[in-house]
């Protein structure tokens, strides 16, 4: 029996998900030939292959919107990952559609996320290349970079969802698009919380037109805007939100662009990370031997700068401080101990 679980996920599928499902037995597969498991579908097998990845496991320890945050209930890349994960299971099951592929494309959207949050993209942008984005190094790290350097062989369709969730590009599947709503929809809130926990942002201050039609607290805001995707996505081929929510969640991102997202107390120490990683990059590019194996191996073959992007985009927040401080900050001279 064991032998026929997959099987019968597959057929429960085909029976039970909406006609505009992406049925897991019509997935173009795996870059790398591979045997199939027998207790689970491809897209189960891939959110596993990602959630025991040590780039997820990084996400712990990077910047959502606070620099390496002290407090306990601010969030980081791991748990802003855990909600895009839950709202998008949340719409995917209500229309009948692939949880699994959903889920899996939830987790990995921001595993090759730099450390400081957007601060380290833009240094990465600054010293390596004018068009390196966090999505495209996500793919490069399940495509190139995990196990050692041999990825992590994902399927097709997990690894479009990854590398569409932001900008203006849309994954080819309505699984994949759900990500890139439910990824909104997370930070929106997410940072309205813990802005206002930082005592930068009074939730009042919110236009009142986009609370009365969001909702005044965080749990109502989420459930506006996913029960507004159900109801506008229902029965059709894509993924929308009724006119009235969508002019009110674009109002409501401008509103933390102009108050948190550039807020001089926020952001007020991402010059310094910046500056931190850039000073990191030109030290590793002269010596490349310093870094871990992996990147020094891919060196002759990629280039040395391509390689300490990579290293510096897989560091933690407390990790790139600590390299930094171990080279450019004396430590105390404590004498010899006799």
């Amino acid at each position: 029996m064991a032998g026929c679980i997959r099987d019968v996920f597959l057929e429960r599928e085909r029976s039970t998900l909406s006609p505009y499902a992406f049925l897991t037995s019509n997935t173009k597969g795996r870059e790398h030939p591979y045997v199939p498991c027998e207790n689970r579908t491809e897209f189960q097998r891939d959110r596993d292959r990602i959630i025991h990845s040590q780039s997820f496991r990084r996400l712990m320890n990077k910047t959502q919107v606070f620099l390496a945050p002290v407090g306990d209930h601010y969030r980081t890349r791991m748990t802003h990952t855990l909600e895009v994960a839950q709202i998008a299971r949340i719409i995917a099951r209500a229309l009948r559609l692939n949880e699994d592929l959903t889920e899996a494309a939830a987790m990995g959207h921001d595993i090759g996320h730099t450390p400081f949050g957007h601060a380290g993209e833009m240094a990465m942008r600054e010293c390596f290349d004018p068009e390196f984005s966090h999505y495209r190094q996500s793919l490069r790290v399940v495509d190139r970079l995990e196990r050692g350097g041999k990825g992590l062989n994902l399927t097709y369709e997990v690894r479009d969802g990854i590398v569409n969730h932001t900008g203006d590009c849309m994954a080819c599947t309505l699984e994949g698009v759900i990500v890139k709503y439910a990824d909104r929809i997370a930070y929106i809130n997410h940072d309205i919380d813990d802005a206002s926990r930082a005592g930068i942002l009074n939730v009042a201050d919110i236009p009142q037109w986009i609370r009365n039609t969001l909702g005044e607290g965080h749990s109502q805001r989420i459930n506006t805007l996913v029960t507004s995707i159900i109801h506008a996505s229902t029965d059709k081929n894509e993924i929308v939100l009724e006119e009235e929510v969508a002019v009110a969640m674009n109002a409501l991102r401008d509103f933390l662009f102009e108050h948190v997202y550039r807020n001089p107390v926020a952001k007020g120490e991402e010059g310094k990370a910046r500056e931190l990683l850039v000073r990191l990059f030109e030290h590793y590019v002269k010596h490349p031997d310093e870094m871990p194996r992996l990147y020094r191996d891919n060196c002759e073959e990629e280039g040395v700068e391509r390689c300490v992007c990579d290293f510096l985009s897989g560091m933690t927040d407390r990790y790139a401080i600590e390299c930094y401080s171990e080279l450019h900050i004396p430590k105390v001279w404590r004498g010899v101990h006799t």
